[in-house]
């Protein structure tokens, strides 16, 4: 299972356009799809977080990565649900196609996989901080991926493009900052 979510990563980051090619061919179930791929990448994230907090710090503190975890799990599991969720209904009523809300899960799981990856990256190697850029590059996975895989006309695609990377970006993200306010034992 997890050689076939690494292999599927890269494919997504080094060549998306054959990669969204394959994945519009692949017959999936969208069960399958979460059990097989979104969880574990997200279950990969989690223990990054508990992994970094563990071994980057000091000291050794066994709450503090407990709140790291959680914290990341709540951000990537409501991000993805929740930039799904939108992605849906903003496709249905601004780009006038039916709602498929299993697709756009398979859309959002699939495009998250560089966030996701350089999340892991980024817990683990805290000071090499100066790879959050390659976050943009999801812009690009983004861009090939919504003709092919979302059937978005040619004349709405930049459009469909900037609200679709917004969501898979900011989406964790906002969530992170409220669970940040919101609880103030998941300060980390």
């Amino acid at each position: 299972m997890y050689k076939e979510i690494i292999k599927w990563v890269i494919a997504l980051i080094s060549q998306p356009a054959k990669a969204w090619e394959a994945l519009t061919r692949k017959d999936e179930e969208n069960d399958a799809f979460l059990t097989r791929f979104v969880y574990p990448l997200i279950g990969l994230v989690t223990l990054a977080a508990f992994l970094g907090v563990m071994f980057t710090r000091k000291e050794f503190d066994l709450e503090l990565a407990l709140k790291s975890s959680i914290k990341t799990l709540v951000s990537s599991f409501g991000g993805f649900y929740v930039a799904a969720y939108l992605l849906n209904e903003i496709r249905q009523s601004l780009f006038k196609q039916a709602k498929d809300l299993k697709l756009c899960q398979r859309f959002v799981g699939y495009s998250s996989s560089v966030m996701y990856t350089l999340n892991i990256i980024l817990m683990l190697l805290p000071e090499f901080f100066f790879l959050r850029i390659f976050v943009l590059y999801t812009v690009y996975v983004v861009w090939e991926g919504a003709p092919v895989y979302m059937h978005v006309e040619e004349k709405d695609r930049l459009k469909f493009v900037g609200i679709a990377t917004a969501l898979i970006l900011l989406v964790p993200t906002v969530i992170d900052i409220v669970l940040f306010m919101l609880m103030p034992g998941l300060r980390v």
